[in-house]
């Protein structure tokens, strides 16, 4: 006698679960593959990088980082919200130098502060971060290269108006101060403690100069502090699984970040990798090693790096490997 019961559905519903388990995740990769190439369209190119290096090429991969005072996109409403004034143009307020090393090692980031007395080519011996108002991007990555002796591969520029909108982004980053903070000229008034500063009070946090006992020194400290907190919010689970984070992040990245014409997202991502290494206490932050101050011709006072230390540091990168002891700060 004929058996007319139907056969087994359970191996043939796996099957249909495992197609459309495997459909679902292929139009996700898709999507995202989508997004990435969406956002790296919408970044900002220069030829930061466009000339004849004097460093070789070394093994690693080293980044120069550069925050600007540039207002590009601000309306006067956002200007004074972040107390940015009205000044064209752009210089540069911060510079760091991150060297990811080749082999998985710890990376490194490094503060050039701005008034370093360096040479410029085609301009003699003065600040560092004149090489930026005499040529822009491309004369200030060919100063660092001949200063340090490091082969620059890729580069990264955010203004005032970027740098905030981040901060907002990922919600605000939380940053413990061992004392107040007040600064007129940044518009920022900081009690003792451990805080969440949203992106005006964290822009005021990286600009304030006058008013710490270490001047600039001190601020490029803070400018790394700053930057390891936001790296570290920015790559939590809260935001990288909450779209309404995700998204306005990937956005305001790919929009205000301004990167040599060869750089990508995805070069921007592995950036962002070491930056959470470091600021996670897997890499070394540090200054470049100072010598004293002195004065220029023009009279202004500028910092004049220690040559043996900055030498071994320097070294150290340019051959990829870790930075002596010693010369990190303490």
């Amino acid at each position: 006698m004929d058996d007319d019961r139907p056969p087994p559905r359970g191996p043939r519903r796996k099957k249909r679960w495992g197609r459309r388990i495997g459909i679902t995740a292929l139009v996700l990769l898709v999507l995202l593959g989508g997004l990435v190439i969406y956002f790296d369209s919408t970044l900002q190119r220069t030829a930061a990088l466009d000339f004849e290096g004097p460093a070789p090429d070394s093994s690693g991969t080293n980044w120069l980082l550069v925050g600007s005072d540039s207002r590009e996109g601000l309306d006067d409403a956002r200007r004074e919200e972040l107390s940015a004034g009205d000044a064209g143009g752009r210089r540069t307020d911060s510079m760091m130098l991150v060297h990811i090393p080749s082999g998985g090692g710890q990376p490194a980031m490094i503060s050039l502060p701005r008034d370093s007395y360096v040479s410029i080519p085609g301009h003699g011996k003065t600040k560092l971060n004149s090489a930026f108002a005499f040529g822009g991007p491309q004369l200030l990555a060919q100063t660092v290269e001949q200063a340090t002796g490091v082969h620059i591969d890729h580069y990264a520029e955010i203004g005032f108006g970027g740098f905030a909108d981040l901060v907002d982004a990922v919600g605000g980053v939380e940053m413990c101060l061992d004392k107040p903070m007040k600064d007129e000229k940044a518009d920022i008034d900081l009690p003792q403690g451990c805080q969440t500063l949203d992106g005006r009070n964290a822009l005021g946090f990286v600009r304030a100069r006058y008013s710490l006992a270490g001047g600039d020194l001190e601020r490029a400290e803070n400018q790394r502090k700053l930057l390891g907190a936001l790296v570290k919010q920015a790559t939590t689970p809260t935001t990288l699984i909450n779209p309404f984070r995700l998204f306005p992040l990937a956005s305001g990245a790919s929009k205000t970040f301004l990167v040599d014409d060869g750089d990508h997202l995805w070069h921007l991502a592995s950036l962002a990798l070491a930056l959470g290494d470091i600021s996670g206490g897997e890499g070394v932050t540090t200054s470049v090693p100072f010598g004293r101050f002195g004065r220029d011709a023009n009279g202004g006072s500028v910092i004049i790096w220690d040559s043996d230390g900055a030498s071994r540091m320097f070294d150290a990168i340019a051959n990829d490997r870790p930075i002596p002891p010693d010369l990190l700060e303490k």
